[in-house]
């Protein structure tokens, strides 16, 4: 008996350590790794050199700082990991990212393999054609040539709308999204698939924004959170809260102007993308639901 109790005590006691692994991986380095996203849109984006910014970059930074109180740290180096839709899960499935800051819809496939924080901002996907193509709405794509990025679902979800039924396109890949959008401005595709604030942040960055415009249906709605390894709670629990005191004292929504509304690097223009209805229902009501729930009736 005194055996198995023991044996219970340190599989306890080994479990405890397991779920706080990321916690005590800052702690005891003194850094964090911080995947980021080169061109996704307004949400984390280059600088060149090194430097990084956008919304889930500032939440990103100001969610450690808490953590860095937390651990009783004086200090914590934050490194900055560029991550791409095919490897993000990856990186930080097997520890090389911490806690990733991009661009990354929360959905139940997902869920398995990762953890999401609760939604920081909830996304429609829609379609992005040069402005004189005469394209406005999915049927119109019979016979096109649509890009979207390597490891995002936003060509399957196309697929998958109602609209798209008997819709025949040939489908090209961007390495990111930065590439996918190129492949617009050159005419290579004649639409570009993805998140709209992604679409509206490459416009807002090309030569001659008024070239191009967001047009068609709604293909998802879908949450987007920031990502780090599953099975921490520990480190979970300590992001959430973090977020949620930035919702609760309106800090989440000033960012979200400062990203979304204001003129932004690095050429100082502005989306002009004001929080929607879900994002605004999301920030009243902090949750981690997948995008399947919100295409529930």
């Amino acid at each position: 008996m005194k055996l198995s109790l023991f044996a219970l005590a340190l599989a306890l006691a080994t479990c405890g350590t397991a779920q706080a692994d990321t916690l005590k991986k800052i702690k005891d380095s003194g850094t964090v790794t911080m995947g980021v996203r080169e061109s996704s849109g307004a949400l984390s984006f280059t600088l060149g050199d090194g430097k990084y910014a956008g919304f889930h970059v500032e939440v990103c930074d100001k969610v450690l700082r808490v953590v860095q109180r937390q651990l009783g740290l004086s200090q914590l180096s934050v490194r900055y990991q560029p991550v791409t839709s095919q490897n993000r899960i990856p990186l930080v499935q097997n520890g090389n990212v911490d806690i990733e800051c991009g661009s990354t819809t929360n959905n139940a496939t997902r869920q398995k393999d990762v953890a999401f924080a609760v939604t920081t901002f909830v996304e429609e996907v829609r379609i992005a054609v040069k402005a004189n193509s005469g394209i406005t709405s999915i049927n119109q794509l019979n016979g096109k040539t649509v890009a979207t990025t390597t490891g995002t679902t936003s060509v399957q979800t196309l697929r998958r709308h109602e609209r798209a039924n008997g819709v025949d396109f040939k489908e090209i890949l961007g390495k990111d999204h930065a590439d996918s959008f190129l492949m617009l401005e050159t005419g290579r595709a004649d639409a570009f698939v993805m998140d709209s604030q992604i679409l509206a942040g490459a416009i807002s960055k090309s030569k001659k924004p008024s070239d191009f415009k967001i047009v068609g249906e709604t293909l998802s709605v879908e949450p987007i959170a920031i990502m780090f390894r599953k099975d921490d709670p520990a480190f979970k629990k300590a992001v959430d809260e973090a977020i949620v005191g930035l919702m609760k004292s309106g800090d989440l929504a000033k960012m979200y102007v400062k990203w979304f509304v204001q003129p932004i690097p690095p050429t100082q223009t502005s989306l002009n993308l004001p929080a929607s209805v879900a994002t605004k229902a999301a920030w009243a009501s902090p949750n981690d639901r997948p995008m399947e729930d919100y295409a529930k009736k």
